[in-house]
């Protein structure tokens, strides 16, 4: 039985994030997932402000497949995605929340509206304590925090 594609969203999990006292230590990705593995998001949480969400990825140790909720500011380039793959198709229509975002339309609207949440949190942390000199963290190596500035 083949399986119809659906709309998703797909992010990527920062590759370094601040932690700890005053965001001054730094951690590759999160517990679950490796810094730069791709995740599909199957659900925002809109009544907190859309900062958390389910993923759907590969974790860390096992390359097993897993869905767990997660912080959306540790993840980012969201981007609409037709998902093709039937492993990854199982996996989604398995999910309670399964079945995709419906169109391209409205997974691209989704993915912006997360990627504008994912920035603000990211900018959140610890906002006034300095980051590290050399600092590998999201914010420090795609310039957000330099954006961040100029728009204020």
């Amino acid at each position: 039985m083949t399986m119809e594609p659906v709309w998703v969203v797909a992010a990527n999990v920062v590759t370094w994030r601040r932690c700890g006292e005053g965001g001054q230590e730094l951690r590759n990705g999160t517990k679950a997932f490796r810094g730069g593995a791709k995740v599909y998001v199957l659900r925002a949480y809109w009544g907190p402000g859309g900062e958390r969400l389910t993923a759907l990825g590969r974790e860390r140790h096992t390359s097993r497949w897993i869905v767990l909720d997660l912080a959306t500011r540790h993840l980012f380039g969201f981007r609409a995605k037709q998902v093709h793959s039937p492993r990854v198709l199982e996996r989604i229509a398995a999910h309670r929340y399964g079945g995709g975002f419906g169109t391209a339309e409205a997974a691209g609207e989704i993915a912006e509206t997360l990627e504008r949440y994912a920035r603000r949190y990211r900018a959140a942390v610890s906002p006034y304590s300095p980051h590290p000199e050399h600092c590998l963290c999201h914010v420090c190596l795609t310039g957000e925090a330099h954006m961040a500035e100029a728009a204020s």
